[in-house]
């Protein structure tokens, strides 16, 4: 899939701190790309150079092939984690403001915020003050700012940060909503379950260089160890060289569960077959443990970072 959007050896920094060091990285067109990454790893350093509120020391951003430039702003939607509204100014009146501020016209702009207000439901609001709105109502207000005039590229810093799960769900449905009608999603977010359910393509960024990135499922794959999960009834025994039991779990009723890696060359049917021909097993079911993008983001960072420092990442 063709890039909308490439970094090219992208270096930045403030006084002493390194922000980014050589990144590079290549977002498809039409997908959801997670940018990942523990506090301080670089990414809104990244965002912030993409969006062009600040430049890159070294190497350079393209947007569709060209190189950035403040023509390109147009096209790009942009929430950030520190969300910033007027807040003296009413609902409706501020989002006519920073819709004509992208090139709207106002009947365009006035009809769109119609739209948008009516389908997250607080029409209502349009004639209130931010301030009088609470901070779920604000952040639904922030995201079609940053949606209303249909760019190509939105990028969305933790944008489910205050919501409520419905809420959050609605925001959900929303992002996939966009990318089904074809625009791009950079998504930056600790959230990773977020991560495992919508995005198509993942970048992990930490202590300013870029330590992974691809299609979420080849990364899982690449991250197998050769484990699979068991549950059924009985008192399984598994004591055999080709296999190695890692965790194992009494639960109620005479149930069981274990999970086992099997040594290189081992195959998964030969696990099967030894725990059905153990007397007095039922295996109920059988699946291969594939690493979560959680789990795999731990390792990855804990592989360049103190262990005291990764808890707080996470």
């Amino acid at each position: 899939m063709k890039p909308i959007l490439e970094a090219i050896d992208v270096r930045k920094a403030y006084a002493n701190h390194v922000a980014l060091s050589g990144v590079s990285l290549a977002i498809p067109e039409g997908s959801i790309f997670g940018l990942l990454g523990p506090n301080g790893a670089g990414k809104t350093s990244l965002i912030r150079i993409i969006t062009q509120i600040t430049g890159a020391d070294e190497g350079e951003i393209r947007f569709r092939g060209e190189k950035l430039n403040p023509a390109h702003i147009a096209q790009i939607g942009y929430l950030p984690e520190e969300r910033g509204l007027y807040k003296k100014m009413k609902v409706g009146e501020q989002l006519l403001y920073l819709a004509q501020l992208r090139g709207l016209t106002k009947a365009d702009a006035t009809a769109r915020i119609k739209q948008w207000l009516n389908r997250f439901e607080i029409k209502e609001w349009a004639g209130k003050n931010v301030e009088d709105l609470s901070k779920g109502m604000q952040q639904k207000v922030q995201f079609i700012a940053t949606v209303l005039h249909q760019p190509s590229l939105i990028i969305l810093d933790e944008p489910f940060s205050g919501f409520d799960p419905i809420n959050a769900n609605l925001i959900k449905d929303e992002i996939l909503e966009l990318r089904k009608q074809g625009a791009t999603i950079i998504f930056s977010t600790h959230r990773m379950e977020s991560v495992e359910e919508m995005c198509d393509n993942i970048a992990l960024i930490n202590r300013s260089r870029k330590v992974l990135d691809g299609p979420i499922e080849v990364i899982r794959n690449q991250f197998k160890t050769n484990t699979y999960e068991v549950e059924g009834v009985g008192k399984p025994i598994v004591t055999h060289p080709d296999f190695e039991v890692v965790e194992q779990k009494a639960r109620e009723n005479g149930h069981f569960y274990i999970r086992v890696q099997l040594h290189e060359g081992v195959r998964p049917n030969e696990l099967l077959r030894y725990l059905i021909n153990s007397a007095g097993i039922e295996v109920e079911a059988f699946r291969e443990k594939i690493p979560s993008i959680n789990e795999i983001f731990i390792r990855r960072v804990s592989e360049t970072m103190p262990e005291t420092l990764v808890e707080e990442t996470v």
